[in-house]
């Protein structure tokens, strides 16, 4: 058996054994949980620029949460990001052999695409805060013959990842969920190898344009979260323009190639 099998092999049994006895835990404040599962449009006059709707992320901690669910609304033709990702893949620009965490990878269908890109000399960390995700992911790459892929528990402050390991950090219509985006944009820099780059997308939030459910599910605005992203020590490249975007937008960022480690 070789190193590659052996350890992915070692990691998966640790895992769903901690899984099963409920040692993984993730920092949460305590907020009040929608009465159902489904999450609730917040009307615009109710959620200012810059504030999170209470409890966006209740779902994804739920230990009922329903993985089938959520693949039916992540992996299908008219959620953009699963219909654009041969123009995404393109501009994340992967090289074989890169590492890559996806952070909020969800159902893992991103992450699953970077370990085939990456070949067997690259990696792929898929970081999620829902256990229930990580436990589809490491089934699904079992069952699809994944071997260079890890799921890792994150927490609302931290993508729990070692610091200059990863070469590429991808975050697909989850950063308006970051609760303390400061904090993770920290880890996420850290996570980084000096010129490592950072590939966002996100919703468009415009008034008067953007569906009302984004207005009151989104945070702030594209020009926000760029500024958030650069205020955390990274140097932003360009937007790149997806031809199957409507709603979603593209940017790329870069961790100066001359920085330490935070």
């Amino acid at each position: 058996m070789n190193d590659h099998k052996f350890v992915r092999r070692l990691f998966f049994s640790l895992f769903l054994v901690w899984l099963s006895v409920g040692r993984f835990s993730v920092a949460q404040e305590a907020v009040a949980k929608p009465e159902t599962g489904v999450a609730r449009p917040v009307s615009p006059n109710q959620l200012p620029t810059g504030q999170l709707p209470q409890g966006i992320n209740d779902n994804f901690k739920n230990p009922e949460l329903d993985v089938d669910e959520w693949i039916e609304r992540f992996e299908v033709e008219s959620r953009e990001v699963f219909a654009a990702q041969e123009e995404v893949l393109a501009a994340c620009e992967i090289k074989p052999g890169d590492r890559i965490a996806d952070v909020g990878a969800g159902t893992g269908f991103y992450s699953r695409l970077f370990a085939k890109q990456t070949g067997w000399d690259g990696w792929v960390y898929s970081v999620d805060i829902a256990p229930k995700f990580l436990q589809h992911i490491a089934a699904r790459a079992t069952t699809d013959g994944i071997e260079n892929l890890t799921p890792v528990l994150g927490t609302d402050v931290s993508t729990r990842l070692p610091s200059a390991s990863v070469d590429m950090v991808f975050i697909c219509d989850t950063y308006h969920h970051f609760e303390s985006p400061q904090q993770s944009l920290a880890s996420i820099y850290r996570a980084l190898k000096p010129g490592g780059r950072l590939i966002l997308i996100d919703f468009n939030r415009i008034p008067g344009v953007s569906r009302e459910f984004l207005i009151g599910h989104v945070r702030a605005p594209k020009e926000v979260f760029q500024d958030e992203v650069v205020q955390a020590g990274f140097e932003f490249v360009d937007e790149i323009e997806i031809k199957a975007f409507e709603e979603n937008y593209l940017l790329r960022f870069q961790k100066p190639v001359e920085a330490a480690s935070k």
